[in-house]
């Protein structure tokens, strides 16, 4: 559901791997809205399709296997899925900047950590190296690297996990975008580093007014930063709604089994209670609902037609046969 201040648009987003086994079809038929200023975060188990669909908002999908195969991404106006390649350029790590998963491999091991945060200032902020250099220290600073002007002389090796994350924020900060997207940025850190990078993430969010793109597997992480929550399962989404919607008011049998794996909630029972079986191949999914198989609520209706995104109220919806009534007209 689109309003004004939606900046990012993704509507029935398929993207599709060819491999030699068959297609996998990692997102199919995702449909949300980015607003200005708010966090927006993307939750679920490995393999559900959270990465792909953030990738294919750059349009950074590995092309072969991956391929965009349908729906439109509009930032704005603008359909990145028609822009030029010279275009994306412009806007990627400009106006739309992303932190990756793994700080270890993103980083150049060759080149020091300033050097890789004063380069998008220099191509696309257009300073000199005096200036930038000036920039990628304040920016240092500002995600909390203790004795910055030594560190900028570092390469990624000498410094710790949670060092490299922030080095990383730096870099997608460096250009002043106005959406940023966070694929897993907290899952190699500990618990103290973990939220202190939280924490950044809030300021950033409260101090620059910036959209956040959250990516995460654990539903526990985004309880103090999200102001919207979608569940994915499958490659599609299976519930979305307002932090509170989603932890107070949970709908989908899926949402209730990541909240039930929550340590947290579990305490009071005295041990977990995980979701049973695993996530099915998106290559040759079971027909119908995809969650079915591992559903203790399914119902033979679910066995036989993949389930609209129902309205339970508001903007919060779940694609679940259990709330049969009039379905959300094209998603959140």
């Amino acid at each position: 559901m689109a309003t004004n201040n939606t900046i990012l648009q993704v509507s029935e987003l398929k993207t599709y791997f060819f491999t030699r086994l068959g297609v996998v079809r990692a997102v199919d038929g995702v449909s949300f809205g980015l607003r200005q200023g708010e966090c927006l975060c993307l939750v679920g188990e490995s393999g559900c399709g959270k990465t792909a669909t953030a990738l294919s908002i750059l349009r950074l999908v590995d092309s072969p296997p991956g391929q965009i195969v349908g729906g439109e991404i509009k930032y704005h106006n603008e359909n990145l899925l028609r822009s030029t390649g010279a275009r994306l350029r412009q806007i990627r790590g400009n106006r739309i900047a992303m932190i990756f998963q793994d700080p270890q491999s993103s980083l150049n091991p060759v080149l020091t950590v300033g050097e890789q945060i004063m380069e998008p200032i220099r191509l696309h902020l257009k300073l000199g190296h005096r200036q930038a250099r000036d920039k990628a220290l304040s920016l240092m600073k500002q995600v909390g690297i203790p004795q910055s002007a030594e560190r900028m002389a570092y390469f990624p090796h000498q410094l710790s996990g949670g060092m490299k994350q922030r080095v990383m924020i730096a870099a997608a900060l460096s250009c002043n975008p106005e959406i940023l997207i966070a694929d897993e940025p907290t899952t190699a850190l500990d618990t103290t580093i973990k939220a202190q990078i939280l924490d950044i993430f809030r300021e950033l969010k409260q101090q620059m007014n910036m959209s956040i793109l959250f990516i995460t597997h654990d539903l526990g992480t985004v309880a103090g930063i999200a102001d919207r929550i979608i569940v994915m399962y499958g490659g599609r989404i299976a519930e979305a709604g307002s932090t509170l919607d989603i932890f107070d008011q949970p709908k989908h049998p899926y949402t209730w089994g990541l909240l039930n794996c929550l340590p947290t909630i579990a305490e009071r029972r005295e041990k977990l209670s995980p979701i049973p079986g695993m996530i099915p191949s998106l290559i040759d999914p079971p027909e119908g609902c995809i969650f079915h198989p591992r559903c203790q609520w399914r119902m033979s209706v679910c066995q036989q037609a993949k389930p609209p995104e129902y309205v339970i109220s508001g903007e919060h919806i779940a694609a679940c046969y259990l709330y049969q009534k009039a379905p959300a007209s094209a998603g959140l």
